[in-house]
């Protein structure tokens, strides 16, 4: 058990570089839970008391309105991490987390992690690159729903996801799985889909989608 948590923790961009008697140590003082799929981990507001690796699973980082309206930041697999701008300047959890399959976390202790970032520079600039990348990833999140219109942002939500050679969205999304991507409503988006797939840029097979013309959607987004 130990093992498959140093492995984990070395699999992750922010604890690689770490010593392996580090590693073991910090493995020591973290925990492990188990997670069904659709379960919340975190919500704002919560602690942000430790950095969350995902040894298993995914997990979805996500904004929600007061009126349920929701806007999914970023989908996490495993050797992912979170948590890092809490473990940076100590502050609460700035949005919710919520497994999207059944997961494996581990939670470090913030100050663990901050005591190892302190004794070993290569892992203190990751953990500053890991924000940095958060940062530009809200900016740029914001600018698109500030200047793009929601097919355009389909169109992104759409090339941020994974695909195999055939160009199919693998796992597959629901319509409103996609509209939590682009901030919209599930008939909005599929409104967007259908418009895509009669200029042949796209094929829709149920949950499946398939990205043809990947070329066409991203001069459509505007990139």
């Amino acid at each position: 058990m130990a093992a498959d948590l140093v492995d984990a923790l070395r699999r992750t961009d922010l604890l690689g570089s770490v010593p392996d008697a580090d590693l073991a140590a910090l493995a020591g003082a973290s925990r492990v839970r188990g997670f069904r799929r659709g379960q919340v981990v975190c919500v704002m507001g919560d602690p942000g008391d430790t950095l969350i690796v995902v040894a298993s699973g995914r997990v979805k980082v996500a904004v929600r309105s007061a009126d349920g309206g929701e806007l999914t930041l970023m989908v996490v697999g495993p050797g992912g991490t979170l948590g890092e701008v809490s473990v940076a300047d100590g502050g609460p959890r700035s949005a919710d987390v919520e497994t999207v399959e059944d997961s494996r976390l581990i939670f470090v202790p913030r100050e663990r992690v901050q005591a190892i970032c302190a004794q070993v520079p290569s892992a203190a600039q990751a953990l500053a690159t890991s924000v940095a990348v958060t940062v530009r990833r809200l900016t740029e999140a914001t600018s698109d729903l500030v200047f793009l219109d929601l097919p355009r942002r389909v169109a992104k939500a759409l090339l941020s996801q994974p695909r195999d050679r055939a160009g199919v969205i693998w796992p597959h999304l629901t319509q409103e799985q996609l509209a939590h991507h682009a901030a919209g409503t599930r008939q909005s988006v599929n409104a967007a889909l259908r418009g895509f797939e009669r200029r042949g840029w796209i094929v829709v097979d149920g949950r499946a989608v398939t990205v043809r013309q990947p070329e066409m959607l991203a001069r459509f987004a505007g990139g």
